[in-house]
Formats: structure tokens, C-alpha cells, sequence
């Protein structure tokens, strides 16, 4: 098993997440563990399929994110990786905002 490979730094970030399964509208409420500009880690003991188009909610103190993506790959009991397939120009903000701040956070450690 190859390890995966990522496009963008990953930065540890926890929040709330609802994922919809497009196909079967199952909504799965969970905990993001890592964020970057094109996706995301979910901590969830029921992880979906790889390949399974979703629609996220990211609820980060008062801000909300959303996109549509897809998992990438799983592993059972543990969670999920999931690419950010469309997101629209206000949600682009919100998630470059939160990148930002893990960033600067980051360079202050």
C-alpha cells in the first residue's frame, strides 16, 4: 500500500463536518482532523466508499464552509480523505481564511 500523496500542505484542524452522500442523500456527522486548499481528513468509524461524491459542511466557530467533493481513499474504523471538487467564490474565502490563520499560527509556534 502506497502512502498517500498530497497536492497542498495539511494543517491540523478540528471542527464539526456533515458529509452528504450525493447518491444515497445519507448524511454522516463527524470531526475533521486536517484541512488544506483541496481537501480535507474526516474522523469517523463508518467511513464511505472511495470514489463516493459528497456534499460537506464545515462549521468552524462562527463560520460555515461547504463544497461538493469525493473520497479519495478510506480506512475502516479510522476515517477518510476527502478532495474539495467544486467550491463557490464565498466559501473559497471562508476555507483561504482558515488556511491563513493555521499558517500564521503556525509560524508563531
Amino acid at each position: 500500500m502506497q502512502p498517500e500523496r498530497h497536492r497542498a500542505r495539511r494543517y491540523p484542524f478540528h471542527a464539526s463536518i456533515e458529509l452528504t452522500d450525493l447518491e444515497s442523500e445519507t448524511q454522516t456527522k463527524a470531526q475533521t482532523s486536517d484541512l488544506s486548499l483541496f481537501g480535507c481528513r474526516v474522523d469517523t468509524p463508518k467511513p464511505l466508499p472511495a470514489g463516493t461524491r459528497v456534499r460537506i459542511k464545515i462549521s468552524h466557530r462562527s463560520e460555515n464552509f461547504e463544497a461538493l467533493g469525493r473520497v479519495v481513499y478510506f480506512r475502516q474504523n479510522e476515517g477518510m480523505g476527502i478532495h474539495f471538487a467544486s467550491i463557490q467564490p464565498n466559501d473559497q474565502s471562508v476555507l483561504d481564511q482558515w488556511i491563513d490563520e493555521q499558517r500564521d499560527s503556525r509560524k508563531q509556534c
